[in-house]
């Protein structure tokens, strides 16, 4: 039997890891989201993981932290440094979803890039146009996305329904649409390794007893 996993993720995560459970049987993998609201107020994202960190930490001997750095400037790696966890690798999920080298290319070929994922995509209009007002004031648009030039979709999934809700997106803002399939990138390679390495440590603990 196989000892129980945390993982701790933003919100926007919480449908690609119960995909990721259901595809690789991870019924030992056990999740607590966090808001994926808490975006817009990056600087409260810590403080919120630490408060979920230690009330889960005397449940599970392994806790892993699904969040990039997701513009807190090295303020969730200064709560996981203190608390002895791991995290997502990069910046934030376009990286991760992308991978670090084709994030890359894709920033160098055109820096004013605005992406989206699967999450963003379904959820355009509450964490995009809403709290930017465009609902209301769409004149903004240049003001927020003047030196955009292109929108990509980093697809996790191929959803004809998801696809052309990014593609509306990209009309809506005036930007050029680049669609990149992704998959999971390294949420998946990541989760695998803290997987695999949870039961490779239980293994060896039976062989010592």
């Amino acid at each position: 039997m196989h000892e129980s996993i945390l993982v701790i993720a933003c919100g926007a995560l919480a449908h690609e890891i119960n995909e990721l459970k259901q595809l690789y049987g991870w019924e030992h993998l056990h999740l607590k989201s966090i808001d994926a609201w808490l975006h817009n107020r990056p600087e409260l994202i810590p403080d919120r993981l630490r408060k979920k960190i230690r009330k889960y930490k005397k449940e599970y001997s392994q806790i892993f932290v699904a969040y990039a750095d997701c513009g807190t400037g090295g303020g969730i790696d200064r709560v996981l440094e203190g608390e002895g966890i791991e995290r997502l690798p990069g910046a934030h999920c376009y990286q991760f979803f992308a991978g670090t080298q084709r994030f890359s290319a894709l920033s160098d070929a055109e820096p004013g890039t605005f992406y989206l994922t699967d999450f963003l995509a379904r959820h355009f209009e509450r964490f995009v146009i809403k709290p930017l007002r465009l609902d209301k004031q769409p004149e903004l648009r240049d003001k927020y996305f003047g030196n955009y030039r292109r929108l990509v979709f980093l697809s996790q999934t191929r959803n004809d329904a998801l696809l052309a809700a990014a593609r509306d997106a990209a009309v809506r803002l005036d930007l050029d649409f680049e669609h990149v399939h992704c998959g999971y990138g390294e949420l998946e390679s990541s989760l695998n390794a803290v997987v695999t390495r949870a039961a490779d440590g239980k293994e060896d603990s039976h062989l010592l007893a």
